[in-house]
């Protein structure tokens, strides 16, 4: 039997026994290795992920041994240790058309509009898997969410020495500094939780803003910056109050990206982006330039991403592992399932 896990609603785990799975023509056999539990998988644990419906089986953060797969032009075999695209796009809409593929209208997120990788054995599309180049399982089930932030920093055309405030030291903030620091830039991550922002600078960010009041927010927002403003701020949680923060603490000229997913509405001022001439980018998904691009550099030993992995579980205890987070998010940072 191949048994995965489903979140059948929210507040709700479960470890259900299925049929190993039957690749279609083109598809490779997999079996999961690691599995990241993210920002996305636990907003639908909690019921306020603004994509999902339910019984969901989660997860598109994952590593996974090849144990079976035909004849490929891509050179992968039984037995390679890979990762994969979770984006499914139509291939027909406009964006689909212009290859802005990870805002394809009807996009299919794995563990989001369709099952996600949370089982033992999966299939999935050969086009859509990526050789590990020797990495580590555990290091590969973090090229996902590592995409995310990366793609989100290039949208904002970092530069070397601009100063780049991330809100939000969760997972993807905290990828997303790293990825800012790769272009030069001077990288500052806010939160409400100190102890994000502790373990923040432990892995290089060049300060922290503890985000517990509006007012000491732009106290502090003046203090590094001389009261310019950031050249680039970049929203990694999702919620109104955060988006309208980016939009504050940006300088004049500066440019605003947004990554989080929420559900709520945002009534705000909207000519302080006319006013600032602000360039506000949406930033969703990533595209296969960005899973080989960052394979290769973290390959090459650059980065070491494992350092954020802060809680690791058996797929046995996943309902104790989304308990765990669900209670715990401000303390956890990475939290990896292994299969």
């Amino acid at each position: 039997m191949n048994k995965s896990i489903v979140i059948t609603e929210p507040g709700k785990v479960e470890l259900r026994d299925n049929e190993m799975p039957v690749p279609a023509k083109g598809e490779a056999v997999l079996k999961l290795l690691y599995g990241g539990i993210c920002g996305s998988d636990l907003g639908t644990y909690r019921g306020t992920f603004a994509y999902v419906s339910y019984p969901r089986t989660p997860g598109h953060e994952f590593s996974a041994e090849i144990v079976e797969i035909g004849d490929n032009d891509r050179g992968l075999k039984k037995g390679m240790v890979v990762t994969a695209n979770p984006y499914f796009n139509c291939t027909t809409c406009y964006s689909c058309r212009r290859d802005l593929v990870n805002c394809c209208t009807t996009n299919q997120t794995m563990g989001v509009q369709r099952e996600g990788a949370f089982a033992q054995y999966i299939t999935m599309p050969i086009e859509r898997i990526y050789d590990g180049k020797g990495l580590s399982g555990k290091t590969l089930a973090l090229i996902e969410p590592f995409c995310i932030s990366y793609h989100g920093v290039k949208r904002a055309k970092v530069k070397p020495q601009e100063k780049v405030l991330i809100i939000g030291a969760g997972t993807i903030g905290i990828l997303a500094m790293i990825a800012a620091k790769q272009f030069g830039a001077k990288v500052y991550l806010s939160d409400v939780a100190q102890g994000k922002l502790d373990y923040a600078l432990k892995l290089g960010a060049d300060g922290v803003i503890l985000n517990d009041h509006a007012e000491s927010f732009e106290a502090k927002v003046n203090e590094i910056t001389g009261g310019d403003g950031f050249d680039v701020t970049i929203e990694a949680v999702g919620l109104p109050s955060t988006f309208q923060s980016c939009i504050d603490a940006a300088a004049f000229g500066g440019r605003v990206v947004l990554i989080g997913v929420g559900k709520s509405n945002l009534d705000f001022n909207f000519t302080m982006i006319q006013k600032k001439e602000l360039s506000v980018y949406g930033s969703r998904n990533a595209l296969k330039e960005d899973f080989e691009q960052l394979i290769e550099i973290v390959a090459k030993g650059e980065i070491d991403l494992e350092k954020i992995v802060t809680n690791t579980y058996h797929a046995s205890d996943a309902v104790k592992a989304f308990e765990d987070f669900d209670k715990n998010a401000g303390n956890m940072l990475k939290v990896l399932l292994t299969f």
